[in-house]
């Protein structure tokens, strides 16, 4: 008999596709959005694998000619979503955002690659998909990395894809608000207004795009122009993750140039993510180049590093800091640290769980032998769907469903968990993707 929930999902993202790319839900989110659609393929994957190639190929279709992959692609008109593309006004044969997102599609297509039935199917994919993701890649560290550091920074919440995370009230206070047009909000409309930013966290998030647009959007001035400019470690490990999974993606395929660029990135960017250890945390933390400090704020950014090739000592500091944090809440893993006063199990990324992450930290802790820990975030997120649902994100404590429903990214995840959970160390690590003998090394 088919798993209820396994059915379920599958219809989520099957309502949710709109022929070549899926909407995160209808209504709140009605265009493409970069990291949901690299993430769905995932789930895509595993009913059509035809489908989920699509969507990733969709995606870098409209990859701009430096290389940066917008976080929105606005294939067609929809007035329920605030800023749109005239806001925006990138000017793109199709519009787009003029910002990015975290780069899971590396590590999305190595594991399409790695799983696939049709490897004629897959082999063409990912060749044609190969050059253009370390085109990405690489316009990271061109655009945001200009002094040359070995990691990138973000300039606008909304690249990390915590958008209010705890960790910008002080960067994020910097950002002014004056001369932002007047606008009207759509999300709340869709949700909870207690569940979404605040309006004056909204003023900033516009006055950077206003700024932007006024640079039009040359992203060889953006990153010294912006007054928010921060290291994220979560989006950090991503992009060192989809580098590792590149490289040897490109190895195996004979790409032997972007095989060893990547390692390049790898092994500077591993190096380079120390100076953002915090003792006292025991975790990763953020690091505020403008103010040039660390952000010391226990955020699920830090622990996500768990996701990119670090030192195993690191690796046992973040299974121990979630072992913790499992004793504040009751599913896995809160966005942000209870204890914080400033902690928010309703409010977007200011504390709830939501299943993208924890897939990511699990996987990471499952490639370095912290199996029970991977196990328990698995266990948790299943438990967390049973008891509420498909929901955006969760509350951590109570368990209530939050944000948008129905959602596409959550449907995916539900269904790799479904799918790749396992009871054994060795089980864990295939569904990692340690088969390739090429591998590259954790950094030791």
């Amino acid at each position: 008999m088919p798993n209820p929930l396994l059915s379920r999902a599958r219809d989520i993202l099957k309502a949710n596709d709109l022929g070549t790319y899926t909407v995160p839900t209808h209504g709140l989110y009605p265009f493409q959005w970069n990291w949901d659609s690299c993430l769905t393929a995932l789930g895509q994957a595993h009913f059509d694998e035809a489908r989920a190639w699509t969507e990733i190929e969709t995606l870098f279709e409209h990859q701009w000619e430096d290389g940066m992959v917008p976080h929105i692609v606005f294939h067609k008109e929809d007035e329920g979503y605030f800023p749109g593309p005239d806001v925006w006004n990138t000017k793109r044969p199709v519009p787009t955002s003029g910002i990015t997102q975290p780069p899971v599609a590396g590590f999305t297509v190595r594991r399409l690659f790695e799983r696939a039935r049709d490897r004629d199917l897959a082999d063409r994919k990912v060749r044609a998909l190969l050059p253009k993701i370390h085109a990405w890649h690489e316009w990271f560290y061109r655009c945001r990395d200009p002094q040359k550091t070995g990691v990138v920074a973000v300039i606008h919440p909304w690249e990390t894809g915590r958008d209010n995370s705890i960790d910008w009230d002080d960067a994020f206070s910097k950002v002014p608000t004056d001369g932002v047009v007047p606008f009207i909000r759509r999300d709340t409309q869709h949700a909870n207004p207690d569940h979404r930013p605040t309006q004056d966290q909204y003023e900033r998030y516009i006055w950077l795009v206003q700024a932007f647009r006024n640079l039009n959007w040359d992203n060889t001035v953006l990153h010294d122009h912006s007054p928010f400019r921060v290291v994220d470690p979560g989006f950090n490990a991503i992009l060192l993750r989809s580098c590792s999974d590149i490289a040897a993606l490109a190895e195996e395929l004979g790409e032997i140039k972007i095989a060893q660029q990547s390692r390049q990135r790898v092994a500077a960017g591993a190096s380079a993510l120390e100076a953002l250890w915090n003792d006292d945390l025991g975790q990763y933390v953020c690091y505020d180049r403008v103010a040039g400090e660390q952000i010391k704020s226990a955020s699920v950014a830090g622990l996500l590093a768990a996701f990119a090739p670090i030192p195993e000592e690191r690796m046992q500091g973040l299974a121990s800091r979630i072992r913790k944090l499992a004793q504040t809440s009751r599913y896995a893993v809160p966005s942000h640290d209870p204890a914080d006063p400033r902690f928010d199990g309703a409010r977007y990324w200011r504390g709830p769980v939501w299943l993208i992450v924890n897939y990511m930290i699990a996987d990471g802790l499952a490639r370095q032998n912290q199996t029970d820990v991977a196990e328990s975030i698995v266990n948790s997120s299943i438990s967390l769907i049973e008891d509420s649902g498909f929901a955006e994100y969760y509350d951590p404590i109570t368990g209530e469903p939050c944000g948008g429903l129905e959602f596409t990214w959550t449907a995916a995840m539900v269904i790799e968990f479904l799918s790749l959970s396992a009871t054994t160390l060795e089980d864990l690590k295939a569904a990692s993707g340690l088969t390739n003998p090429n591998e590259i090394p954790i950094v030791k």
